[in-house]
């Protein structure tokens, strides 16, 4: 178990490649990005939801990419989800928070479809964060978060990305 809490460890210096291929200087890491879609989790999920499910999904939904790395569409790689629960297998050996994991990644309730919008909302939220500090062509971060944000209040968090940054989102993109 502690080679474990070591290798996840990494994911603190694991950069987001979005944010690298963007000239990001100092991009936040994966392990930030997890600590935002669960800060998110807490401030934002309906009460009618299960905290406990969807922050175990925030905290575990990008752990295999301790050892894929943070691949993106860009990037085309074809068995990128194989790629994917094979390391969460490997990583898991036998613990029981797989089973949440592969739950997630399947979207088998309603817990881990929100995670799943607030993980493209922090993405969205972090573009206007880099915009202020002067990063350049953030717009394509909110726009492809804007594809699969359907809950209404994500989608007013949203809209004010997309004005910060000086366009509008249309409903009519996920609909």
């Amino acid at each position: 178990m502690f080679d474990l809490f070591q290798e996840a460890l990494r994911l603190k210096r694991l950069s987001r490649t979005g944010w690298v291929r963007k000239g990001v200087p100092e991009p936040e890491s994966v392990a930030a990005h997890s600590w935002g879609v669960s800060w998110l989790v807490v401030a934002l999920l309906p009460p009618e939801l299960d905290r406990g499910k969807a922050l175990t999904y925030a905290v575990l939904h990008d752990l295999p990419e301790v050892r894929v790395g943070d691949l993106t569409p860009q990037d085309q790689v074809p068995d990128k989800h194989a790629r994917e629960h094979l390391a969460a297998r490997e990583l898991a050996q036998g613990a029981t928070w797989l089973a949440a994991w592969e739950a997630y990644e399947r979207q088998d309730d309603p817990e881990a479809q929100f995670v799943k919008q607030l993980d493209r909302l922090d993405m969205a939220l972090q573009a206007v964060f880099y915009a202020e500090e002067g990063a350049a062509g953030m717009e394509e971060f909110v726009r492809s978060a804007s594809e699969g944000i359907a809950h209404p209040a994500l989608r007013t968090v949203l809209e004010k990305c997309a004005l910060q940054l000086g366009f509008s989102v249309q409903r009519s993109m996920i609909e």
